[in-house]
Order: C-alpha cells, then sequence, then structure tokens
C-alpha cells in the first residue's frame, strides 16, 4: 500500500455530512443589540479611553450575522484604537464603539 492510500484510511469520517452546522444553528438564538442609558454609555467610553493598544482585555460586544444579531466576548490583546473610524481592534476582529457593550483589563 502506497503512502497515500495507507493516509487515506486515517482521515476524519463524517458520518451526518452538515450535522454539525445544523447543530450550531439550533443553538444560535439571535437578540436585539441594546441601546445604552446616558449614564451606561458614559461609563463605557471612560473605560475604552483607559485601553490602550497592546493592552489584554475582556470584552462583550454586539455583532450581526446573516441569521440576525448576537452577542459575543472575547479575549485578547488590542492591536489598534481607531478614534476616526471609532473602532477598536482586538487581535483581528474590528469592533465599532456602537458595538461595544463591555470592556475590562483581563487578568494577566
Amino acid at each position: 500500500m502506497d503512502l497515500v492510500q495507507r493516509a487515506k484510511q486515517f482521515l476524519p469520517f463524517a458520518a451526518l455530512k452538515g450535522f454539525e452546522y445544523e447543530l450550531q444553528a439550533a443553538e444560535f438564538r439571535p437578540v436585539e443589540k441594546v441601546e445604552f442609558s446616558e449614564d451606561a454609555a458614559e461609563e463605557l467610553d471612560r473605560k475604552l479611553r483607559a485601553v490602550r493598544p497592546g493592552d489584554m482585555v475582556d470584552i462583550i460586544y454586539y455583532k450581526k450575522t446573516s441569521r440576525g444579531g448576537t452577542c459575543l466576548s472575547r479575549t485578547g490583546m488590542v492591536s489598534n484604537i481607531d478614534p476616526v473610524d471609532r473602532s477598536l481592534t482586538v487581535v483581528k476582529e474590528r469592533i465599532p464603539f456602537a458595538d461595544l457593550y463591555d470592556i475590562e483589563h483581563a487578568d494577566t
């Protein structure tokens, strides 16, 4: 048996093709975007002003998807803060300030 044929026997087998996607779709619950009160918006703005590129942060944010919107949380390093575009980049995910729900410095 040549090496290619031998390697094929170790390929992963999916008996129910597409099952994982359907399972994830069944678990997805779309949510509406929450609008902040003025006090909550000021508190988030204060937290955001304390963040610098290179900081490790825990964030909660809203993300629009093809199936609706959802809240996500992420921990990562801030790679960019763009005050003109009004966005924050954590690792490679660009998040508009308007979609942020919470931001905290991560425990290191």
